[in-house]
């Protein structure tokens, strides 16, 4: 997948969305999981991850505390129940997706386990090539395709990014033309 393309409508994907607590990729304190199987979402999981460090420098933006993440599990011990959502996926589908392939490598990393080996498809660049969108950050680009979103909720924003990836992958509607 290289963002320029649609992904096939009929198998699965997943998209994820990660929040951190400070400028390090190891930093997650947040992700959300959406599985999509035949152009429907399936699935969705959100988990608060406690991160390696107290200091949580992101809450203006996410919401998200320390004190609510002091006691969640860390990276290693929340990985485990997404990554079934990964399982037979085609590609990870991600707003900004260098942010979040780097995050996942980290976080991956520094718990010792596996990087997921799935291509990242970068829903700035499929809603650009896709529908010449700009601005394209998320709230504007689910804006433009009808989608709801509370922004820097992981869930939300992952569901939104499968969203996009679906309305991409569905054919061009002829203007003008009713289907009725």
């Amino acid at each position: 997948m290289d963002g320029h393309h649609p992904p096939p409508a009929d198998g699965a994907f997943a998209a994820i969305d990660f929040e951190t607590a400070d400028h390090g990729p190891d930093s997650a304190c947040a992700v959300g999981v959406v599985r999509v199987e035949g152009l429907r979402v399936v699935r969705r999981e959100v988990v608060l991850i406690r991160p390696p460090r107290r200091r949580v420098l992101f809450t203006p933006v996410h919401g998200i505390t320390w004190e609510m993440v002091a006691a969640a599990s860390v990276f290693a011990d929340a990985w485990p129940r997404l990554a079934p959502l990964l399982d037979g996926a085609a590609f990870l589908a991600a707003h900004n997706a260098p942010f979040d392939r780097r995050v996942l490598a980290a976080c991956c990393a520094a718990a010792g386990l596996p990087v997921p080996e799935l291509p990242f498809v970068c829903t700035v660049q499929l809603s650009r090539r896709r529908w010449g969108l700009r601005p394209n950050n998320l709230p504007a680009v689910c804006r433009r395709l009808g989608i709801g979103l509370i922004h820097h909720d992981p869930g939300s924003d992952a569901e939104a990014c499968a969203r996009i990836v679906i309305a991409a992958a569905r054919p061009p509607e002829p203007l003008g033309e009713s289907p009725f």
